[in-house]
């Protein structure tokens, strides 16, 4: 019998409890609440939306979008319609229903705060 590592995935919503499991400093750190306190949010984003050409395969392939730099405004209205079934994805659902209006603010001028997408895509 040969021994072959097959790799696992993880269905997006055991990887968001595990995200949300461990804490909101899991991608930052320490977190600093008082320094920003989009911290405590943006920790669930970091593992999919900051990393360059990244892809989600959970329920199909998805093209996961950088965010840092993206409108403050376009990120809002992103997950607000996420978060009313307007936008269809299960972990983005999944995660917006968690967030409080102002949380969603918080998270979408945190990364609108940082990066440009476009030019660091082309890099």
């Amino acid at each position: 019998m040969r021994n072959r590592f097959r790799p696992v995935l993880l269905s997006p919503f055991v990887a968001l409890a595990c995200t949300l499991a461990a804490g909101p400093g899991l991608a930052e750190g320490k977190v600093d609440e008082k320094a920003d306190p989009a911290v405590a949010y943006v920790a669930m984003c970091t593992g999919c939306h900051t990393i360059p050409g990244y892809q989600a395969s959970f329920p199909r392939v998805y093209r996961v979008p950088k965010i840092g730099g993206q409108s403050q405004k376009y990120i809002e209205a992103a997950l607000q319609e996420y978060k009313k079934g307007e936008r269809s994805h299960p972990t983005m659902t999944a995660i917006a229903k968690t967030l409080t209006d102002d949380q969603i603010t918080l998270v979408a001028g945190y990364f609108a705060a940082r990066g440009e997408p476009l030019k660091e895509a082309a890099k």
